[in-house]
């Protein structure tokens, strides 16, 4: 969590640096510097944050760190949000004074002119005070969160945090295949999603024949989204009703020149030599035209309709009845589609479903009387896992290897449990974390 964050405000940075590099005139001195200065202390931050990720569950202090600088990281979020708007309405406000005095000296003689320039002016100046007064409390605050994260980047030094090379996050990257033996709770959802996949009597808002249905499947991280959209994805009925089936793992940067070469090789086709959106789009089209086609774009976080309206244009050029599934933690892409009629809202499993995954997992190499002394704890371990089916299946690998009664025992016990809700909910270093606790601290 804190590493998109502040991954964000970084970007935010970037693009305010550019336009206060791009004024001719600064109204108040200094705020780019301390702007630069916040992007420097951010990126060295930014350098540790996954190693703080992993330790903030041995170490409270260096969970405060982190839950101080997501603090003051939204504060610099919201501070920068009114830069931003500040220098757009200057800007604006130039531009229509700009029109309205070009429109005067047309309409005026000297005369008029000689009355009224200073009286435009005057406002002018006016105007322009009264921004330089909102922009200075503005910069102000700029430089007062500077040196609050001055102090929050040499607590750092406390922790002895190791820095992570190119401090770049790794793409989450899915396949289409799934192992259904290791699949619980998700009968039920499997069924319903493929009923409104083969369901053609209705193809889109409007009647429209040539847009291709989408559904939305929508839940948070580690709900099960991807799995169920790998059994529909390998479902014999969903094979022989659909010639075309695609998979697309998109993630969360909207990268459109990957997607476009993602569905082409999923087509079985080959894009050498096409680097530009325009010669990857032509090569979808002439793979899809005409024919009904059944497309998952897997873990989308973008809601920028104009990057996804690229895709549509030339996905509407499929046959009738062509599906497109789309997985997200964000009912916002959903609504942005078009799609939110057809939303499918994710459900936590059961917690028999948990206990199932872990011991599928956890006695593969047991006998019945070792399943059955351990069944009891295991079955509370399975509480703890509130739904979630990775959870439960990393837990599920990570018990194949306690042996004992005592070691499941502990980590029943383990302090980790006590983490705030907000935070078990923060998936990768909800694993990284507990992968990383030794057996005397479990």
């Amino acid at each position: 969590m804190a590493e998109a964050l502040v991954s964000g405000v970084l970007g935010q940075l970037v693009s305010i640096t550019t336009d206060l590099a791009m004024q001719e005139l600064r109204l108040v001195k200094d705020v780019d510097e301390n702007i630069s200065s916040l992007r420097r202390k951010l990126k060295d931050i930014q350098a540790v944050l996954e190693d703080a990720e992993r330790k903030q569950v041995r170490n409270p202090g260096v969970r405060r760190w982190l839950e101080k600088l997501n603090d003051v990281s939204y504060d610099i979020d919201d501070v920068l949000d009114e830069w931003s708007s500040e220098t757009l309405k200057s800007k604006i406000q130039k531009r229509v004074e700009a029109e309205e005095n070009g429109d005067h000296k047309k309409a005026a003689d000297k005369m008029k002119k000689k009355v009224c320039l200073p009286l435009n002016s005057s406002c002018f100046y006016v105007n322009q005070l009264k921004r330089v007064g909102v922009r200075r409390d503005i910069a102000h605050r700029i430089k007062e969160l500077n040196e609050t994260l001055e102090k929050i980047a040499k607590e750092k030094q406390h922790y002895s945090l190791e820095t992570t090379k190119g401090v770049q996050k790794h793409t989450r990257e899915t396949i289409s295949f799934v192992d259904e033996s290791q699949v619980y709770g998700l009968d039920g959802p499997k069924n319903a999603l493929i009923e409104k996949l083969l369901n053609e009597s209705s193809e889109g808002p409007g009647g429209g024949k040539s847009v291709p249905v989408i559904i939305p499947i929508v839940g948070m991280g580690a709900i099960g989204k991807t799995t169920l959209a790998q059994l529909a994805f390998n479902d014999a009925k969903i094979k022989a009703h659909f010639p075309e089936r695609i998979w697309a793992c998109v993630s969360d940067t909207f990268d459109e020149i990957k997607v476009a070469k993602a569905i082409i090789e999923s087509l079985k086709g080959g894009h050498q030599n096409l680097e530009t959106l325009e010669a990857l789009f032509e090569r979808i089209r002439d793979s899809i035209e005409g024919k009904k086609f059944f497309l998952v774009l897997d873990d989308v976080w973008s809601d920028d309709h104009e990057k996804w309206e690229k895709f549509i244009q030339v996905l509407r050029l499929g046959a009738v009845g062509s599906r497109v599934l789309v997985t997200t933690r964000k009912e916002e892409v959903a609504r942005m589609m078009g799609a939110a009629a057809q939303m499918i809202t994710m459900q936590l499993l059961s917690d028999e479903d948990c206990w199932s995954i872990i011991s599928g997992l956890a006695f593969r190499e047991r006998n019945s009387e070792e399943c059955k002394q351990l069944e009891r704890v295991g079955r509370q371990i399975a509480s703890k896992c509130k739904g979630l089916p990775l959870v439960a299946k990393s837990l599920g690998s990570l018990m194949c290897s306690k042996v004992t009664e005592k070691e499941w025992k502990d980590v029943l016990s383990s302090r980790f449990w006590e983490l705030k809700d907000e935070q078990t909910k923060t998936f990768a270093p909800f694993f990284l974390s507990y992968y990383d606790l030794s057996p005397r601290i479990v």
